[in-house]
């Protein structure tokens, strides 16, 4: 007896040196920077459809669009406005007339403005609107006014553009984030679809090996060389098999509604995959090539938002303090008037020219004072959250690169361990169809084939998004596809 144990240990040996007949489980995949594959639906193709069509997307560069219309209506502080008025006296002692327009150009560079006036009169007028009398071909007058101290620098309408110009920034950087975890979730998507079409594909071909194994064990029954109830083990063991393909199958129908959401026709509507599009491998994103610290903070946008708003705190800070200056405005004119003499007699004729200023200086002025309290705190708050902001994400990529590492190590030993545990399942089936094997160990070494071979595909998915997650966080646009054509869009 045990001789022929040992002679069946023998043969167990040589059958598994042996090329397998059944139908085999999958075989692994390579995990290389970019895992071809010959059919099917590319990541490639998923993440253009998703940088195009996402609505997440569009609806950030529709925000983008809205803070370049805020930017214009912020220079629309500095038009050129033109007034007029004018009066007639239609009854009563006097029957002046008098009509005059003004154009007033505010200073992009100082708090001040320039003006040019033109007015004309005909008639009479009371001494107190003695002011309205012209000369007849009226009065033309250039006027300048300048701040010296507060509004020299900053005013409410510079910082009102400047602000805007932070803000359609701040936007651009909002929407290239979200671009970036549309694409993120676009990849496990993807992902989970193909990995989910793989896991079919095993319990396929378990349920093809107990739909032929049944065939023959039928054959056998009926020659007498097998118990009948052989026949309903497997049968059991073959229904056990078709509920974990429909579960599969049901897992795969629902990955592919999820990647729906992604990949998009040409029309921006969700496209649902089918299996005829699974590709025969599961493709990956490139591995990151820049894992240099100061590199990956320069291009997080998270870090460039928290320099914006950084901004716009010191041009608030810098706003408020320009109104604790005291205020001193210097104007000068000069005027002219033309024609022939006026009813306001011969002062009206020669050219004139006025310079003179204008002073106040607040006492107390809290509210500025609380204001630039308010703003430092505001800065120094934001430097805070910079420096957390930056040890977080250094403390995450190295996180991430340790779990890449493990998941490669993970994904090169799923590999193999599937490989031994199909060679063991193919030996025993050898084994049983020469009688040498029994119903139960076959279906151990099948289950544990298909075992391995569902860990090799969750250890292949999981380091697909550990280099997902690794190139999401460190920002590489390029690894994400988000081109130039995006990135030009978002970043003024």
């Amino acid at each position: 007896m045990r001789k022929a144990w040992m002679l069946a240990g023998l043969a167990v040996s040589a059958l598994l040196a042996v090329p397998v007949g059944a139908q085999p489980l999958p075989a692994p995949v390579s995990a290389p920077d970019q895992v071809p594959s010959s059919r099917g639906l590319q990541l490639s193709e998923v993440l253009a459809s998703s940088r195009r069509f996402a609505p997440s997307i569009l609806e950030a560069l529709a925000n983008t669009r809205a803070a370049d219309g805020r930017v214009l209506a912020s220079e629309g502080a500095f038009d050129l406005l033109f007034s007029g008025e004018g009066f007639s006296r239609i009854a009563g002692f006097y029957d002046g007339t008098y009509v005059q327009g003004k154009a007033i150009q505010p200073l992009t560079n100082n708090g001040g403005q320039l003006e040019a006036s033109y007015r004309v009169s005909r008639g009479d007028f009371p001494v107190y609107e003695d002011y309205s009398f012209t000369d007849r071909l009226g009065e033309l007058k250039v006027r300048g006014v300048f701040a010296l101290l507060r509004d020299r620098y900053i005013d409410d309408r510079r910082f009102g553009q400047r602000n805007a110009l932070i803000e359609r920034d701040i936007a651009g950087l909002d929407a290239l984030i979200i671009a970036i975890g549309v694409q993120q979730r676009a990849i496990q998507a993807y992902g989970q679809w193909v990995a989910a079409g793989q896991q079919v594909r095993v319990y396929r071909s378990l349920v093809g090996l107990a739909q032929d194994r049944q065939d023959g064990i039928r054959r056998q029954v009926q020659l007498g060389a097998r118990a009948a109830i052989l026949l309903t083990e497997n049968e059991q063991n073959l229904l056990r098999r078709q509920s974990l393909l429909v579960a599969a199958e049901r897992d795969l129908a629902n990955a592919a509604q999820r990647l729906s959401l992604f990949w998009r026709d040409d029309d921006g509507r969700p496209r649902v995959a089918t299996p005829a599009d699974l590709p025969t491998s599961l493709p990956m994103v490139r591995q990151l090539r820049d894992t240099d610290p100061a590199a990956v903070l320069a291009r997080r946008p998270d870090i460039q938002l928290i320099e914006q708003r950084l901004a716009q705190g010191e041009a608030k800070l810098e706003l408020e303090q320009n109104k604790l200056l005291p205020s001193l405005r210097l104007f000068a004119e000069a005027g002219k008037d033309f024609g022939e003499q006026g009813l306001g007699g011969r002062s009206r004729d020669p050219f004139e020219a006025v310079v003179g200023f204008t002073f106040s200086m607040p006492l107390q002025n809290r509210a500025a004072k609380g204001n630039v309290a308010a703003a430092e705190a505001y800065i120094n708050a934001l430097e805070w959250k910079r420096r957390q902001s930056e040890e977080q994400i250094l403390a995450e990529i190295a996180q991430l690169s340790t779990n890449l590492t493990a998941a490669e190590r993970l994904a090169v030993l799923a590999r193999d361990e599937e490989v031994q545990a199909e060679k063991l399942a193919a030996g025993e089936r050898r084994l049983f169809q020469a009688g040498a094997s029994d119903f139960f160990l076959v279906n151990l070494r099948e289950d544990a084939a298909a075992n391995a071979a569902i860990r090799r595909l969750d250890a292949e998915f999981r380091l697909a998004q550990a280099r997902a997650d690794l190139v999401a966080v460190a920002a590489d646009l390029d690894a994400l596809q988000l081109g130039e054509d995006l990135t030009g869009a978002l970043r003024p």
